[in-house]
């Protein structure tokens, strides 16, 4: 994977130019260091650019678990390429693992971390996991779910707060039995 670089440079100029569009004078005092911020803020909130997801994968340990394994409430954070404000939530990840080989559970968080870190869709951010994990994995099925709240939809637009955008992508076993597919979401739906 060939590394992207973040031009903070380029960032702290265009946010400038940003502050003085809007009418705001980037030279006083609360607005001077705020190119410098938001451009530390953009390598910070995008470094999953640099990251390769798969590579959290290729450590797993032998244990025959042909079971469901779930990572349920996983807060996650992107932002939305169409106008650059976040959208946050929690994501649900499963599998069920397949030749006695499973992977840890934190590298499952990683791995939705790594694709959250990137200018995102929901909707493409749920299958870049989904794929990631059944490519990498080979288990016998996946399925993640997203439930996420837009700040494009609460800020600006229709204005709904509190609005959720749940999206699913199930891969595998999930996908070709319905009563698979019914537990793990029985289960991300349930309270504990």
């Amino acid at each position: 994977m060939q590394k992207k670089v973040i031009d903070e440079a380029k960032i702290e100029e265009a946010v400038h130019m940003i502050l003085e569009a809007i009418g705001e004078d980037p030279e006083r005092e609360g607005l001077q260091n705020t190119p410098k911020r938001v451009a530390r803020m953009y390598r910070e909130i995008f470094a999953g650019m640099n990251s390769n997801p798969r590579e959290f994968l290729q450590v797993s340990f032998t244990e025959f678990h042909d079971e469901l394994v779930l990572v349920k409430d996983i807060p996650l954070y992107s932002m939305c390429e169409h106008h650059l404000l976040p959208f946050y939530g929690k994501a649900h990840v499963a599998y069920i693992p397949r030749g006695g080989k499973v992977v840890g559970i934190s590298k499952l968080t990683r791995v939705a971390e790594a694709y959250a870190m990137r200018p995102q869709l929901q909707e493409r951010l749920t299958s870049q996991i989904a794929d990631c994990i059944n490519d990498s994995l080979k288990p016998f099925g996946v399925a993640v779910v997203i439930e996420a709240e837009h700040m494009c939809m609460t800020m600006r637009g229709v204005r709904k707060p509190g609005a959720l955008t749940v999206t699913s992508a199930v891969r595998g076993i999930f996908e070709t039995r319905p009563e698979t597919r019914a537990e793990v979401f029985s289960l991300i739906n349930q309270k504990i």
